[in-house]
């Protein structure tokens, strides 16, 4: 009965992740224009500080409707990952002070480590974001105070294990304890704590969404977690990230540094199913002195270029309902031009160009909604490092 209650849980889990993220996507899409609209009227507002107030307030609003569609995607398991060769224990100990300033004077901190704990191959600032959500929740659960333990460790998910748990692949790993001494909780909200907006706080303390993305982003690393709670004795989130068993450390990718909002007069072909989202970011792109084709789809896109190759850019959409998606339109160019680059853009990335939770090879990816600045460096960064697909 376990079992099937737990099957239970983890087909509803994924029926609500699939539901976030395309509702993320089309709410992506929106924001797009709102954030690029608010700018405008702020930058058009100079001298009506009426106006410039109420588009500063707008893009404001609009930036914390970002921050929840991209916890929505860490649930659904759409969000672009940067993994790296992490040691746990060194990210643990790096993040010591900021854990200290998170919790309550009355909250003793301690951390444990094994000498020979593994490595992991893992997105580090997400890895980050879920041990502060976890230390965060326990601060929560010991208002009067108590100790707080970390634990880092070796461990290995026999076939016994898996068997019990389905969503497990046995194997060996590296498993990351967060336990406090704090109220607990009972089994009916325990099976409850990792659907999103579900929370046990006072109306308008959280969002509800803290939980779920830790469940969103282990699972889409290939991880599992475990929570174990009693009441009035306390509460202990295991993570266990895959041991990673390569000999070469992947380095993550360095951030490109360009400050400045400029364009150029390069041409890029443009292509975006979303009528609205088109217009806006044609009228963006114009406006830093590019010059444009425009395609709605993915085969209109594809029927252009076999007509015209003078291109610099193909700037696309990766999810398009109708024909071919961006994925598929770049292979299809690169078979033509293998030398052209690409910039990707979505609102969430389904699987297109993601895979075992990384974005793949040689893709540049742009992740909607995006300001006018960021849109103008991943513009300028694509056409300078020219990234195609491997």
């Amino acid at each position: 009965m376990a079992l099937e209650a737990r099957m239970r849980q983890s087909r509803r889990l994924e029926s609500i992740g699939k539901l976030t993220g395309g509702v993320a996507h089309d709410f992506n899409n929106l924001l797009t224009i709102i954030i690029g609209n608010s700018e405008v009227l702020i930058d058009e507002s100079a001298e009506n500080a009426t106006t410039r107030e109420l588009a500063e307030l707008s893009l404001v609003a609009a930036s914390r409707g970002a921050e929840l569609t991209s916890q929505l995607l860490a649930f659904a398991r759409r969000q672009p990952l940067e993994p790296q060769l992490v040691a746990p224990s060194e990210l643990l100990r790096d993040m010591k002070g900021l854990l200290r300033k998170t919790l309550t004077p009355e909250i003793e901190l301690e951390f444990v480590s094994d000498a020979g704990a593994w490595s992991t191959l893992v997105d580090p600032t997400q890895l980050e974001s879920a041990i502060l959500n976890l230390a965060i929740n326990a601060r929560d659960a010991m208002p009067d105070g108590g100790r707080l333990t970390i634990e880092v460790a070796n461990a290995r998910l026999d076939a016994a294990y898996a068997a019990a748990h389905t969503d497990v692949t046995p194997g060996f790993y590296v498993m990351m304890a967060v336990s406090d001494t704090g109220t607990g909780m009972p089994s009916e909200i325990r099976d409850r704590v990792f659907e999103p907006f579900f929370t046990t706080k006072p109306g308008g303390e959280n969002s509800g969404l803290g939980l779920s993305m830790v469940h969103g982003f282990i699972k889409q690393t290939g991880g599992h977690i475990k929570i174990y709670s009693e009441v009035d004795s306390g509460t202990t989130v295991r993570i266990y990230l895959p041991r990673y068993l390569g000999s070469d450390a992947i380095q993550r990718p360095q951030p490109y540094q360009d400050n400045d909002v400029r364009g150029g007069d390069e041409r890029i072909l443009l292509v975006e199913d979303d009528d609205l989202v088109r217009n806006h970011v044609a009228k963006q792109l114009t406006g830093l002195g590019y010059r444009l084709v425009v395609a709605s789809n993915g085969n209109e896109a594809l029927d252009i270029f076999r007509r015209d190759q003078a291109f610099d850019l193909l700037f696309t959409d990766v999810v398009m309902p109708e024909g071919i998606n961006g994925r598929q339109l770049a292979r299809e160019i690169h078979a033509i031009a293998p030398g052209l680059p690409v910039l990707f853009t979505s609102g969430h990335t389904e699987n297109a160009i993601v895979h075992h939770g990384r974005l793949d090879a040689g893709v540049l990816l742009l992740s909607k909604p995006y300001r006018l600045s960021t849109l103008a460096a991943k513009i300028r960064q694509a056409l300078n490092e020219r990234p195609t697909l491997a």
